[in-house]
């Protein structure tokens, strides 16, 4: 069985088109389409269900991926062992991190690892779903590791190292009359308007978590994925926020306030439980330097 089908096999099912899956890949649609059926005719069975809009995996095709995929993970793992045995660490990593965030100063360890490791192929992106676009990516294996603030709950099934303990606190414009007060509840909040991340980042997932225990709605009015604004927004006079304190920025205008009870937050580095040798040798890195403090 040739690899490459297999990997042509994945594409398709993570990406719903052979269009997509050839972009991905860099290479013709006819070759992915010709890998696909040649995959099918090796273990007699039919993979996708073709319709005019998408295609999807069959129930044959649902019990394939989970075993393609290992199947890959353990060719690359071969030739990470003969590539390290011949001159070091080899392979490559594809690293999700928040943008904009000083816990995990992503240059900064993108040049550090490069240094140490320069024989792995580094690649270093942001998802716009955040903290679950993330973990999402680390479990269908678009990505090896990753930083994400969900709760544990939902990382269920993949291997975790604790980064930062942190809280979430209130944001509001200094001259809003809850400005006065030395704390605040979200249930004071939730008759502003709010400025938030966009859906799935790990912080918005906990609050909007609270609020539907506690049958509590809100209205977010501004969403940025670039947390470092949201102070901002707030200072303007645009809502109130609820962030983690690593988030936050001076901003003349906006004030913080801890949150009565006090909701605790934690950033997490998340991978798959067989990891390769380059996430081993990052994660190595990744806690060394959040440990220093950067």
């Amino acid at each position: 069985m040739d690899t490459r089908h297999l990997e042509y096999f994945i594409a398709v099912a993570e990406e719903g088109s052979f269009t997509r899956a050839a972009q991905r890949l860099q290479t013709v649609q006819s070759a992915v389409s010709a890998g696909v059926r040649t995959l099918e005719r090796e273990v007699r069975a039919t993979l996708f269900v073709r319709t005019t809009r998408r295609v999807e995996l069959s129930d044959a095709g649902r019990a394939l991926l989970p075993e393609a995929r290992a199947a890959i993970e353990s060719v690359d793992r071969v030739f990470d062992v003969v590539a390290a045995a011949e001159s070091g660490l080899r392979g490559r990593l594809r690293l999700g991190v928040f943008p904009n965030s000083d816990v995990v100063d992503a240059p900064a360890f993108a040049g550090r690892f490069h240094e140490l490791y320069p024989g792995v192929t580094l690649s270093v992106v942001a998802s716009p779903t955040g903290s679950t676009g993330l973990a999402d990516d680390v479990r269908a294996g678009r990505l090896d590791l990753a930083i994400t603030g969900l709760p544990l709950a939902d990382l269920d099934g993949l291997r975790t190292h604790e980064i930062l303990v942190d809280e979430l606190v209130a944001v509001v414009p200094e001259t809003h009359e809850l400005a006065r007060r030395d704390s605040l509840s979200l249930a004071e909040l939730v008759g502003e308007p709010f400025v938030d991340g966009p859906p799935g980042f790990g912080h918005r997932v906990v609050v909007e978590r609270l609020l539907a225990a506690r049958g509590l709605r809100r209205d977010v009015v501004v969403e940025s994925p670039d947390m470092g604004l949201v102070s901002r927004f707030v200072a303007a006079g645009l809502g109130v926020a609820v962030v983690p304190t690593f988030v936050l920025r001076p901003t003349p205008d906006a004030v913080t306030r801890p949150l009565d009870p006090a909701v605790p937050f934690s950033l997490h580095s998340v991978s798959r439980p067989r990891a390769t040798r380059p996430v081993e040798a990052a994660l190595a890195l990744l806690h060394r330097l959040t440990a220093a403090g950067g």
